[in-house]
């Protein structure tokens, strides 16, 4: 008939529904940061984080962009910018450029672009410069 040592050894501890909830509530919470990330990268043609608008590197960026005739937006992040860097996978510094909804990078990659080039056809090519 029925042998209840053979079910017992088969019986394992399944893990509480809070493990579960956390699981789902953990990887949805930094599916929902990437998002809103995205989302805030693709509202202008050119987007910059920083962790204040004040910053001087933030408003060398602006200036820069400014003097293309570039109308660029700013959005502000919390002093704590780690999760922020690890959703992107990037060790740059702030502040970052998105342009066309891409990550282009830190300051100094925008430079760079700037100095060979190609900064240009990137912002005309995103809509953000016309000429």
């Amino acid at each position: 008939m029925f042998n209840q040592e053979k079910l017992m050894h088969y019986q394992v501890e399944q893990p509480s529904w809070s493990y579960y909830m956390t699981r789902v509530r953990t990887r949805t919470t930094e599916e929902d940061q990437m998002e809103r990330i995205m989302r805030l990268a693709t509202q202008s043609a050119v987007v910059i984080f920083s962790i204040s608008s004040t910053s001087c590197m933030c408003h060398a960026m602006k200036s820069l962009f400014s003097g293309m005739g570039v109308n660029a937006m700013v959005h502000e992040l919390d002093q704590d910018t780690k999760p922020f860097m690890r959703l992107l996978g990037n060790s740059t510094s702030l502040p970052v450029v998105f342009i066309g909804g891409k990550l282009v990078g830190s300051m100094d990659t925008v430079l760079a672009f700037h100095i060979n080039g190609s900064l240009v056809p990137l912002l005309k090519h995103a809509g953000a410069l016309w000429l």
